[in-house]
């Protein structure tokens, strides 16, 4: 349920304050932690003392204890000594390990629960009534989804749930191997603010593990849900935002569901629906230029700078009749003009459709 070293650290603070030495073993008999030398005997004893109806009992130089987390025997804690004084510390033991376990048992059923939320694997009906039972209220929450690509998940994870804005009420797990998920709680966070305060907690998540775990990571976010049952839909709009950017955003390391634009409708498209478009636009094939890196990087800047001659030529280093040319030569290649308004619309289009065609046929 929790570290055997957890326990070893307790059974050693018991000892230095009991001046009495102990035993931890599971209910069949397995030693998990010692802070004496046991013989066969003993752990005979402890055998036999796990299937007695007894929750307590003295045979020799020993006390036995069963510690019971609810309704199922966990431990069984053997201490040296008899009488009254050995009894009291046993059973002051006994409460703290207990305690222990059962928080242990706590996080786990917390964790257990919040995964299966997010996979969708349980009723909404078993949800509410689960929710109540572990005090998870109903409370704004948005769903992160952090890909490490297979790349020290778990110190990531432990430096995740340690960042200064993720609280008691946020939940920080895995249900892959190589991504980490974070449902947090923005329920103080003003809604006219929503976004941007998103995008923070996506930067913050994003610098902390490149800086501190040296992780290069990616973080995808859903929208807002303001009930349990929805967190699944935040976490589906999270994985879609991490594919969506991977294709057509790549560059960018934070990407909102809410900010997808039309990549999220060509990512839905079929290959068939694809193939008629690029048909359509550019004939039986797909011009070369579109792998020529100096016509590209032009073009992305002709349409970053609003289809302006005179700014994007500045911004290239080039003369504007030099610039004229390149745009000149690149419609003569792909049958349009990028300077007109409906051309460069349908030949961004294009290049994105290319290129969910291109990953679709990689995956």
């Amino acid at each position: 349920m929790f570290t055997n070293q957890k326990l070893q650290h307790t059974l050693d603070e018991i000892k230095d304050i009991s001046k009495r030495d102990t035993a931890l073993f599971t209910p069949k008999g397995k030693l998990v932690a010692n802070t004496m030398n046991l013989d066969s005997e003993v752990e005979e004893m402890v055998n036999e003392f796990s299937h007695s109806m007894a929750e307590s009992q003295t045979a020799k130089d020993y006390q036995f204890f069963k510690i019971i987390v609810e309704g199922e025997t966990e431990y069984i804690l053997v201490m040296t000594g008899a009488g009254e004084d050995t009894y009291m510390v046993g059973r002051l033991a006994v409460c703290q390990i207990r305690n222990l376990a059962a928080s242990a048992a706590g996080q786990y059923d917390r964790n257990n629960f919040i995964q299966n939320v997010l996979l969708g694997n349980m009723l909404i009906v078993d949800i509410f009534s689960k929710a109540r039972k572990l005090h998870i209220e109903q409370d704004p929450r948005v769903v992160f989804v952090i890909d490490t690509k297979d790349k020290g998940i778990d110190d990531a994870m432990e430096m995740v749930k340690n960042l200064s804005n993720v609280k008691t009420k946020d939940f920080v797990t895995s249900v892959d191997e190589h991504n980490i998920v974070l449902v947090k709680d923005v329920s103080d966070i003003n809604e006219k603010h929503m976004e941007k305060e998103l995008n923070k907690i996506a930067c913050l998540l994003v610098d902390t593990l490149q800086m501190e775990a040296m992780i290069k990571v990616r973080v995808g976010y859903g929208n807002v849900v303001y009930q349990i049952p929805e967190i699944t839909e935040s976490y589906q709009e999270a994985k879609m935002a991490l594919e969506v950017g991977r294709v057509f955003s790549f560059t960018d390391s934070t990407i909102s569901y809410a900010k997808l634009g039309i990549g999220r409708l060509i990512h839905q498209l079929p290959m068939s629906l694809c193939d008629m478009f690029i048909k359509e636009v550019f004939g039986d094939g797909i011009p070369e230029i579109l792998d020529d890196e100096e016509s590209m990087s032009t073009i992305m800047n002709f349409f970053a700078n609003n289809l302006n001659i005179s700014e994007t030529a500045r911004q290239l280093y080039v003369h504007r009749n030099t610039l004229v040319y390149r745009l000149e030569r690149i419609e003569k290649a792909i049958g349009l003009d990028i300077r007109k308004f409906d051309d460069a619309m349908t030949f961004k289009i294009a290049v994105m459709v290319i290129a969910h065609m291109k990953d679709q046929k990689r995956s």
